[in-house]
């Protein structure tokens, strides 16, 4: 009797052990009932039918990475590639995750395999080196899609390298220098032109105002030569109104005083060193006899002589 109640114990105790389930979080249990799917436990405690029910699964439901090796890849312009790349997924259905594939990682690696490859192949080799965040998009959204039948969601996937031959990344450095050398050789040219423009300019402003300096000048001279004129027409307007009402000797006065204006000129002249009177000098002293008559009429004229 003792023994039997010993066993009974054991086997309540063994009992219960199976009946509670503790799944820690982050995790969740797949359960079956003769071999059928039945429900999913959640984190902490759980009871279960012993014997009849057991854990088929247990789900790790927390974000995990899966790196996707190295492969070869060519691209729309015939260019060898070597690529790999790194996903980041969750899932968010264990019922769909244990049964709706079989070898989770397994298939994520080579459906990320198959989708870089293709990709990747309908772009150039420009396009894949420039448009790298265009490349990690596209290729989300299409294993996003691809794995939600899974109960997967893939939150992030990126390509972490892409490796041309080295002959290719040579004639791009090549290429590359001879660009920029080429904008080098552009500005520097630019530069050039502008410092002509510039100096054309200048010379421009220069000449314009050289122009308007010398039109200045001219203006003035002509004005001067007007007064001048003006003034030597005054002095004939009133000597031939003088020699009309009979004053002799303002004549004498006008042609002695260009007479002398004349032999002064002569005179100061740079290249002249011995300065010849002609024969008329006699009329140079009449003319100045002429002079001195009309400083004294007109000093006789003179209230205050």
């Amino acid at each position: 009797m003792g023994e039997f109640i010993i066993v009974l114990v054991v086997l309540a105790i063994f009992i219960v052990f199976k009946s509670v389930k503790t799944v820690p979080q982050g995790s969740e249990y797949t359960i079956e009932r003769f071999g059928k799917y039945t429900r999913t436990l959640k984190p902490g405690l759980n009871i279960i039918v012993p014997i009849i029910d057991s854990v088929s699964a247990k789900v790790n439901m927390r974000e995990q990475v899966l790196d996707i090796e190295k492969q070869s890849v060519i691209s729309k312009d015939n260019a060898v590639v070597q690529s790999d790349g790194v996903v980041f997924f969750q899932i968010i259905d264990a019922a769909k995750a244990t049964y709706e594939v079989n070898d989770l990682f397994n298939a994520m690696r080579n459906l990320c395999l198959t989708n870089i490859r293709t990709v990747l192949g309908s772009m150039s080799l420009d396009q894949m080196l420039s448009n790298r965040d265009e490349i990690n998009s596209h290729l989300l959204t299409v294993i996003d899609q691809a794995t939600n039948p899974w109960g997967i969601k893939v939150t992030r996937i990126e390509i972490k390298d892409l490796e041309p031959p080295l002959d290719l990344v040579e004639a791009m450095s090549r290429q590359m220098k001879a660009e920029r050398q080429k904008r080098a050789d552009i500005l520097e040219a630019e530069g050039q032109r502008q410092s002509e423009i510039l100096r054309a300019e200048g010379q421009k402003q220069a000449a314009i105002l050289d122009a308007e300096g010398r039109k200045e000048a001219a203006f003035r001279d002509a004005e001067a030569r007007e007064r001048l004129a003006e003034a030597e027409a005054n002095a004939t307007t009133m000597v031939s109104d003088a020699i009309k009402d009979g004053d002799v000797q303002a004549l004498n006065y006008f042609v002695a005083t260009k007479y002398t204006e004349a032999l002064q000129a002569i005179a100061t002249a740079d290249n002249e060193k011995l300065v010849l009177m002609p024969l008329e000098a006699s009329a140079i002293l009449g003319s100045l006899g002429g002079i001195g008559e009309l400083v004294k009429g007109i000093g006789g004229n003179n209230p205050k002589t």
